[in-house]
């Protein structure tokens, strides 16, 4: 937060407020995926799960918005697509990614032997090979997205992630949903009743999201998501409940 002009009184930031740029990336994504948590582990089941049973999308265009240093939503794509544009603001991730894409970690492989446990992800095969052919990373912002240009879509810890404004965190929504085609499958993932998170020694904004309020603001683009709550262990940080995960298909 900051003090604004008028002298003394702590206002919200919005994203524009923060230092994306200077995003520190290699911390945030050892301190938050250097092990695979019990909570993403979950929260990848149920992706994979509803990826693996979508039987009328293959050779798609796949996006991944707000990507930052976390390729499992990408890798949970790949059966389904024939290239995936990685849709990230922050210069410093930018980079990461472009690295990373290349011929990802090793820490990468738990959360590929969980999606794995799905035939469909078998005939994948080598997964740094097929992330490497078929990922391009675009540096851009959420909320310039085009619209109707992809067939399948994830976007996970970002428009509850990027801002404390209302408005800019529905708008952000707004623009994922819109980027896909009607009838695309999609799932977003939030943290639940986040108060803001660190990445470095840098500290980042929040809305509180929890069910009730995922499901209003999914429910008029995809009358049927699903909507469903992953305990916290408590270990990864302060300033969370849990996560939650939507995930469906847009309405035709």
């Amino acid at each position: 937060m900051a003090p604004d002009q008028a002298g003394g009184t702590l206002v919200e930031p919005k994203n524009s407020d923060c230092p994306w740029d200077d995003f520190d990336s290699h911390s945030y994504y050892t301190h938050n995926y250097g092990v695979l948590r019990d909570e993403d582990r979950k929260i990848i089941e149920q992706v994979r799960d509803f990826f693996a049973g979508i039987r009328d999308v293959y050779n798609a265009r796949g996006l991944d918005v707000g990507t930052g240093p976390n390729l499992y939503p990408a890798l949970a794509m790949l059966p389904l697509c024939k290239e995936i544009t990685l849709w990230e603001h922050s210069r410093a991730n930018v980079e990461w990614l472009q690295n990373e894409v290349r011929g990802h970690s090793p820490t990468w492989n738990p959360f590929w032997e969980v999606l794995t446990e799905k035939g469909r992800y078998q005939s994948v095969g080598d997964s740094r090979q097929a992330l490497a052919r078929r990922a391009k990373v675009h540096k851009g912002s959420i909320f310039d997205l085009p619209r109707a240009e992809w067939d399948v879509g994830t976007m996970f810890f970002v428009a509850d992630s990027i801002t404390s404004s209302k408005q800019e965190f529905t708008r952000a929504i707004s623009k994922f949903v819109g980027a896909l085609r009607p009838g695309a499958p999609f799932a977003i993932a939030f943290m639940e009743n986040s108060t803001g998170y660190q990445a470095g020694n840098q500290l980042f904004p929040a809305i509180r999201v929890d069910e009730g309020i995922a499901r209003r603001k999914l429910e008029p683009y995809a009358p049927d998501v699903i909507v469903s709550h992953i305990d916290s262990d408590g270990l990864l940080r302060d300033g969370y409940s849990g996560m939650i995960l939507a995930h469906g298909r847009l309405r035709k």
